[in-house]
């Protein structure tokens, strides 16, 4: 072993380093009048810069940092609080800790970045980290727990101040990979704090780019700039982070002035916003995939029932021609197309093309009725059978819809469906314990490769070592859990990438979830600045800038 991780070579997964452009050298030749006026203009510059509004539209269970893995908790998370390692346009780069190395097959030692301090002047050191991952595996109240990024994790040890040192319980290459995604809080404020107490602020001491001003649950979290963080100095002084969860809400929002930046821009308004001349719209090719995952629970559900409305003994949906019958009749092109005006792509695995782990062999599912019915007459349910889907209305662009789209077309089967509408909170505690017939995942693949997504979503559930904390369908395969064991230990880049191809025509095969598409990640900002996202679909004040255009 014995590689140095601190810099990587351009082969495989290069640090970016970003340089601020200097500032250009004053012409002392030019005249006091030019002088004036362009320190007139940058002081008005500046002064624009001072506040930044965003909205968002992921709904914030907690300001906890360990609490959830929820897509809106973890962009608020990047604001105040820092990771060992960062994975920033899916390419490990420093963090806290500025270099890695892998000593032996189960031995990690970390070198951890010199002069940091918490937000009240205390010094960052390796206990930090020890507590942080100890913590981590098993906050109370979670329903989304960053376990599973700790699942190899067998013991974390400080070897002075500013070294760690991390033995796992198997060999894991994707170690610092797994551990770009959970936080690290001070084990000073950590230890004497719950949950409650961060969500009042009195725990938000940070290490990150902002500090703590304000939280109104369900509104919105105000914060400074953090003057002596350790990175690069941030633009905006002041940031209010809205939560409007309404599209159409945000769009107006942005239009009339009130906010500055919005995410998850809504298809339908996508026309409307390109046409505004004070309003610049930025499309990226996402990671976040849409998933259906059909329920294997094994007795009767209230959610699937004969055609008469009586429960079924026996759940269809654990035969894989029912499964198949179902992807089959979704017309995918037509959601992308109709719904979501393009902002899409088809999806036939959980992975987006040109990711690691993503199997160019598996070809897009046709939307074939025949077939569909074929294949439920010969499951032994000619005339189908009823369900309904569960989606929660407050959190993916356009689920709703989309939803009821997917209803019709498995009712045109002979699989009458309906389509039930919760609040987040509702929906996602009971998804969790599997009471739904068929859930609706977004799922980030915030890692960029394929192993995210076996150990949180695919992995048979097993809540001791971290594994399927968002397989809400209960969704079992040993040949899938041999896969997630195998690329867990597998060293050589080639041979891991192998596994994970596989792993995904083994889902692929079973219908273990239903893909649908890949979303685009779509913000809209004011006419002068620009965003450029670091990380899958998160949302943050660090990647809006002024556009020098």
């Amino acid at each position: 072993m014995g590689t140095t991780c601190g810099v990587l070579p351009q082969a495989a997964s290069p640090y970016l380093i970003f340089c601020p452009p200097r500032p250009r050298m004053m012409n002392m030749k030019k005249t006091l009048l030019s002088s004036l006026m362009a320190a007139a203009l940058l002081g008005a510059a500046c002064a624009g810069a001072q506040t930044l509004n965003i909205a968002f539209a992921d709904p914030l269970s907690s300001l906890d940092p360990q609490l959830n893995n929820h897509a809106g908790d973890r962009s608020v998370n990047l604001h105040f609080w820092d990771l060992l390692v960062e994975n920033n346009y899916n390419r490990l780069q420093p963090g806290l800790a500025v270099s890695w190395e892998n000593i032996d097959a189960k031995t990690w030692e970390f070198k951890l970045r010199p002069g940091v301090k918490w937000q009240d002047g205390k010094p960052f050191a390796a206990e930090d980290v020890i507590f942080s991952y100890q913590r981590a595996r098993n906050v109370p109240g979670s329903v989304a727990t960053f376990a599973g990024y700790l699942r190899t994790v067998e013991s974390v040890t400080a070897k002075d101040p500013l070294t760690l040192i991390i033995k796992t319980n198997i060999a894991n290459p994707d170690l610092p990979l797994n551990l770009a995604s959970v936080h690290i809080i001070s084990k000073h404020v950590g230890e004497k704090s719950q949950t409650e107490n961060y969500n009042s602020g009195a725990a938000m001491v940070g290490s990150g780019p902002y500090k703590y001003i304000s939280y109104t649950p369900g509104d919105r979290i105000v914060m400074e700039r953090s003057h002596d963080y350790w990175g690069p100095k941030q633009i905006w002084e002041k940031v209010n982070y809205r939560y409007i969860n309404n599209a159409a809400a945000r769009t107006a929002a942005l239009l009339s002035g009130d906010v500055d930046v919005i995410d998850k821009v809504s298809a339908s308004d996508l026309a409307r916003l390109k046409q505004s001349p004070n309003v610049k719209v930025f499309q990226y090719n996402g990671l976040r995939v849409m998933l259906l995952q059909p329920t294997f629970h094994e007795g009767p559900s209230p959610y699937i029932t004969d055609n008469n409305g009586k429960q079924l003994d026996n759940n269809p949906l654990l035969d894989v021609r029912v499964r198949r019958a179902l992807s089959l009749a979704i017309n995918r092109k037509a959601l992308i197309d109709r719904i979501l005006q393009g902002a899409a792509t088809e999806a036939n695995q959980w992975m987006p093309a040109d990711t690691f782990g993503y199997n160019p062999e598996i070809k897009n599912i046709p939307n074939d009725v025949n077939q569909a019915k074929t294949l439920l007459a010969q499951a032994g349910y000619p005339q189908g059978f009823k369900l309904t889907i569960h989606v929660p209305n407050d959190r993916y662009p356009q689920a709703p819809e989309i939803m009821q789209a997917v209803a019709q077309f498995w009712t045109r089967i002979g699989v009458k469906t309906q389509v039930e509408v919760l609040p987040w909170a509702s929906y996602s505690a009971r998804a969790k314990k599997n009471e739904f017939a068929v859930s609706v995942l977004a799922w980030g693949n915030g890692t960029g490769e394929a192993s995210y997504a076996l150990v949180n979503v695919l992995a048979t559930v097993d809540a001791k070592k971290g594994l399927g904390a968002s397989n809400w369908n209960y969704y079992s395969n040993p040949a899938i859990d041999k896969a997630l064991a195998d690329s867990t230990a597998e060293f050589d880049v080639a041979r891991r990438e192998a596994i994970l191809r596989n792993a995904a025509n083994i889902v692929s095969d079973d219908v273990g979830v239903i893909p649908l598409y890949h979303y685009q990640n779509i913000w809209a900002a004011r006419k002068g600045l620009k965003v450029t996202p670091a990380s899958s679909d998160r949302t943050t004040a660090m990647m809006v800038t002024q556009d020098k255009q």
